[in-house]
């Protein structure tokens, strides 16, 4: 069976091709006069685009995970009712096409709408926020560790001698605290 030949199991999908900069967006055929559109990345522009969307009686989006700018799009598709569908990049160039960003969107669309591409896995938004905290406390332990081994270094090459020995030049963190 062709590609073009696949029955279409999601009419009203779109694709979202996400980048730094730019958003390009293709809803189905036939929904506007311009079905491509490129969406600046600050939030108004994000709403707006949501806003096209909804116009075009869009449900449901494909979204190719790149780096972390899918993240706030993601989160207001989610919050206007709008079912994103988010695609691993890796899996995206498994799949035949062409590379450009307005062909990309495009692509992204039509194989939503015929049901080619697999959504990854993303958590409930209680456990996106638990993680949020736990890796940024993380980088705050790495933190203060590489301080404290500057200061160790520091001390050295002064040649300050002191009495307390390495392991007690350090900070203490909340191990012994159970919440």
């Amino acid at each position: 069976m062709c590609l073009e030949d696949r029955p279409v199991l999601e009419p009203n999908a779109a694709g979202i091709d996400v980048g730094a900069r730019e958003m390009f967006v293709a809803v189905p055929p036939g929904r506007d006069g311009n079905p491509v559109r490129v969406f600046a990345t600050f939030t108004e522009d994000l709403e707006r685009l949501t806003d096209w969307l909804e116009q075009c009686g869009v449900t449901t989006v494909a979204l190719e995970s790149t780096g972390v700018y899918w993240i706030p799009l993601f989160e207001i598709l989610e919050q206007r009712g709008i079912r994103p569908c988010l695609v691993n990049a890796r899996h995206m160039k498994n799949v035949p096409g062409r590379r450009t960003d307005w062909h990309e969107c495009q692509w992204l669309q039509f194989l939503h709408s015929v049901g080619l591409l697999r959504a990854a896995f993303r958590p409930g938004q209680d456990v996106c926020a638990v993680r949020t905290l736990l890796r940024h406390r993380n980088e705050l332990v790495a933190a203060a560790s590489q301080h404290v081994q500057h200061m160790h270094k520091a001390r050295d090459r002064s040649m300050v001698a002191t009495i307390q020995p390495y392991g007690l030049m350090r900070f203490k963190t909340d191990r012994r605290r159970r919440y």
